[in-house]
C-alpha cells in the first residue's frame, strides 16, 4: 500500500507559496506491535496551521522541515495490532494532511459516529468547536441580557460563539466579509446583527447595535477590529482572544492592540483561549453540543475540497476569505 502525504519543504515569509510544501508518495511499512493504521477520510484546515509551521516553539512545538503537515484528521481504522483500537473504529487526532496514518493510538479519540458525522467531529464536534464553546463559556462567562461581538463570525469558531451565546440569552453581533456571509449569520444562525466589515463602517455599526457597549468580543481576526472592539466595550467587559487571522502572515510586524487602554476604563479583562487546557473535558462538550445540533439550536456549514493536490490553495482560502463554513480537505 501507498500513503501520499504533504510535508514542509520549507518555511514561510508572509502567505505560504506552493514551494513551502512537497507532496510525497511512499510506501506503507508494516505495523510494529500496538501500532493501527487509519485511512483518512478527512482533514481539518485552520488558521493554526499557519503557525505551526513557524520554527520554534509556543504552545506546541513547529512543525519540523520534512515532516507530514500537522492538522485534525479522522478516518477509519483498516488495521489494528493494539488491543484497544478494533478495524472498522473511526478516529480522530493529529493525524496530518496524507491518505493513511500509522499510530500508537496515543492522542486519537475513538468517534460514537451517532453524534454527528465524520466531518463534524473535525469542526463543530472536534477542535473548533472546543474552541468555541469553552472559549465563550468559560473565559466570556457569559450572562442572560449580554451584548457579544464575535469577529470572523461565519467561520465554525464564530458561528458557534455566537449560537451558544443566543442560547445563553445574548444578544448577538457578528462580522463577515460578504453580504452571503452576513445573511447567513441572521438567517440561519440566529444572530441579532451582522456587519460586513468590507462595505460598512465597523465601528458607526457597533454604536448603533450595541449603543450601551459590548460585554463580550471574542476575537478570532485581530488588528483593526480588535482596535475597533476595544473603543465599544462595555464596564466590565471580557475580550477572548482566540485568533488573530488578519496577523498570521505578517508576524514579524504584527499590529498590537492601540486602544488597550479601554481595558482599563472599562474595568475590563482581556485573556486568550488554548482549546488543549479543557481536554479531558472535551466528551460532555461534544454531547451537549450534539444535542444543540440535534434540536435545531446549532447550525452548520461546511467548505469542501477534493484532493490532496488541492492542500495549497485551499490553505490560502483561510487566508483570503475565500471559504465559506469549516474547510475540510478530502484526500
Amino acid at each position: 500500500m501507498t500513503n501520499r502525504r504533504v510535508a514542509l519543504a520549507s518555511r514561510p515569509s508572509g502567505m505560504i507559496e506552493d514551494n513551502n510544501f512537497q507532496l510525497i508518495n511512499e510506501e506503507i511499512r508494516e505495523l510494529d506491535q500496538g501500532e493501527i493504521l487509519i485511512q483518512i477520510e478527512a482533514i481539518s484546515l485552520d488558521p493554526a496551521i499557519r503557525g505551526w509551521m513557524n520554527e520554534g516553539t509556543t504552545y506546541i512545538k513547529g512543525i519540523e522541515i520534512g515532516a507530514v503537515m500537522r492538522s485534525f484528521s479522522a478516518g477509519k481504522v483498516i488495521r489494528s495490532r493494539n488491543e484497544n483500537f478494533k478495524e472498522g473504529d473511526y478516529v480522530e487526532g493529529l493525524l496530518g494532511a496524507q491518505t493513511h496514518a500509522i499510530s500508537d493510538g496515543k492522542g486519537l479519540k475513538v468517534l460514537d459516529m451517532s453524534s454527528g458525522k465524520l466531518s463534524y467531529h473535525l469542526g463543530v464536534l472536534g477542535m473548533p468547536g472546543m474552541t468555541a464553546y469553552f472559549g465563550l463559556l468559560r473565559k466570556g462567562k457569559p450572562l442572560k441580557g449580554d451584548v457579544v461581538y464575535v469577529s470572523g463570525a461565519s467561520g465554525v469558531v464564530g458561528s458557534t460563539v455566537g449560537q451558544i451565546a443566543k442560547i445563553k440569552g445574548c444578544t448577538v453581533i457578528g462580522s463577515a466579509g460578504s453580504d452571503e456571509k452576513c445573511k447567513f449569520l441572521i438567517e440561519n444562525c440566529g444572530f441579532d446583527y451582522a456587519i460586513n466589515y468590507k462595505k460598512e463602517e465597523l465601528n458607526k455599526k457597533l454604536k448603533e447595535y450595541a449603543p450601551d457597549g459590548i460585554h463580550i468580543y471574542y476575537d478570532n481576526v485581530g488588528g483593526e477590529t480588535l482596535d475597533i472592539a476595544l473603543l465599544n466595550l462595555a464596564k466590565g467587559a471580557r475580550v477572548i482572544i482566540c485568533g488573530a487571522i488578519s496577523q498570521y502572515n505578517n508576524m514579524g510586524n504584527i499590529q498590537g492592540p492601540k486602544n488597550y487602554m479601554k481595558i482599563v476604563t472599562a474595568r475590563g479583562l482581556m485573556t486568550g483561549i488554548i482549546v488543549f487546557d479543557y481536554v479531558e473535558e472535551w466528551p460532555n462538550a461534544v454531547k451537549e453540543i450534539a444535542g444543540w445540533i440535534s434540536d435545531g439550536k446549532i447550525k452548520v456549514k461546511e467548505h469542501m475540497v477534493h484532493g490532496l493536490d488541492n492542500y495549497v490553495a485551499a490553505l490560502k482560502m483561510l487566508f483570503t476569505g475565500e471559504n465559506f463554513g469549516k474547510l475540510i480537505l478530502i484526500p
